[in-house]
């Protein structure tokens, strides 16, 4: 029930003035309810409430394995340990166990959509959860945000950028092969229930694509330098572009076009390593596995039209951008040619041997002999050799 205090939040009673009091109370009457929470529709309706008809649902057994399933009453999941009934599992709530045939239980719960992403048929490889996640937290994709993909491949990615965009939003996607849209196409759709009302999909390349107002745009292709030319005329000023690249070359090649556009503020470039952990009482230690290298992300702002950045103030390696000669230390002086200068530092000189001394190398030489001979003084043992 709405009080005085809640139509003033953050206001002390000493400070609120009766004028004040009195326009509150107008608009907010004493006892008045307050707003209805709006009932769940689209995704958020599906993914509440108990188990229906059509469903999907992951059933995990003790060893952690997972199997997913389409409810359908009157049928059953078989496995090797007995079978359970999608009847058990309609009208229950996410969060029960049931038990097969065989007595396994099975914890039953709505699939997670990185669990989606890791089982779902693939066309082309697909974007991990790790670096999706990424992608949609650094390249700033917001509710209603104008979104251009290009390379959907297995569709992996533009659920979560979808997700993101959420159905006020627009995603338009552009893949070359008509087979890896067709397979992006189903996936969508099965996760979503349905065609997205956000998601436009073409056969094509982003090359030829007339997008204008995007606010962000996503690259997962082989060599995204190509399409920077469309990707800058698509982008309003202030946008993202993320570009996802495999290899180390593709991720310098990248860096060094957005730098020569010249449409594009300084790019960042990174990559992202994920790590279980086992946990089980006292013993706590990283897994022995993990997903390492999967891919590198590069993003960076578009300029306003018409407008150079200030260049980046760095001091280069040595050979970064193939020079191949290196400055003398005479022409720019022994700190910058990274030599030591010979006033600062002290060469120790070696010391003069002895007079008769034998060398080192006459030393080792001899020292079979000299060690045989010590032997035979000794009494005739055998002496010990090292290898």
């Amino acid at each position: 029930m709405a009080t005085r205090d809640s139509h003033l939040p953050g206001r002390t009673p000493e400070s609120v003035t009766p004028d004040e009091i009195d326009r509150a109370l107008d608009e907010h009457p004493e006892g008045a309810a307050e707003p209805a929470i709006p009932p769940a529709t689209g995704e958020a309706a599906r993914r509440r409430g108990p188990f229906t008809k059509g469903d999907r649902v992951q059933l995990t057994d003790p060893k952690g394995r997972k199997h997913t399933v389409v409810l359908e009453p009157g049928k059953q999941f078989h496995t090797h340990r007995g079978a359970v009934a999608h009847d058990e599992l309609l009208g229950q709530p996410e969060g029960i166990v049931v038990s097969s045939t065989g007595k396994t239980p099975y914890l039953a719960l709505r699939p997670l959509l990185a669990d989606f992403v890791l089982a779902m048929p693939r066309g082309a490889a697909v974007v991990y959860p790790k670096d999706a996640a990424m992608i949609v937290g650094y390249a700033d994709i917001f509710p209603g945000a104008r979104v251009l993909e290009a390379g959907v491949g297995s569709g992996a990615l533009a659920c979560s950028l979808l997700r993101a965009v959420g159905e006020r939003g627009l995603l338009v996607s552009y893949e070359r092969r008509d087979d890896f849209a067709a397979v992006a196409q189903r996936n969508i759709e099965t996760f979503f229930g349905g065609p997205h009302p956000a998601h436009r999909l073409y056969v094509g390349d982003l090359a030829e694509s007339t997008e204008t107002d995007m606010d962000r745009v996503v690259l997962d292709m082989l060599a995204p330098w190509e399409v920077l030319p469309t990707a800058a005329a698509a982008l309003v000023a202030g946008g993202v572009l993320c570009a996802y690249v495999a290899t180390a070359t593709q991720l310098s090649r990248t860096c060094e076009a957005l730098r020569e556009h010249g449409a594009f503020a300084e790019p960042h470039a990174f990559e992202t390593m994920l790590r279980d952990w086992h946990l089980d009482g006292l013993a706590v230690r990283p897994e022995h596995r993990m997903v390492g290298h999967t891919g590198f992300l590069v993003t960076a702002r578009r300029l306003a039209d018409g407008v150079t950045a200030p260049p980046r103030r760095r001091r280069p390696a040595k050979g970064a951008h193939g020079e191949t000669d290196t400055p003398s230390a005479d022409a720019v002086g022994p700190e910058a040619s990274g030599q030591p200068a010979t006033d600062a530092v002290d060469t120790p000189t070696a010391a003069p041997r002895p007079a008769g001394a034998e060398p080192l190398d006459t030393l080792a030489a001899s020292a079979p002999a000299v060690i045989q001979a010590a032997a035979d003084s000794d009494g005739g043992g055998t002496p010990a050799t090292a290898e």
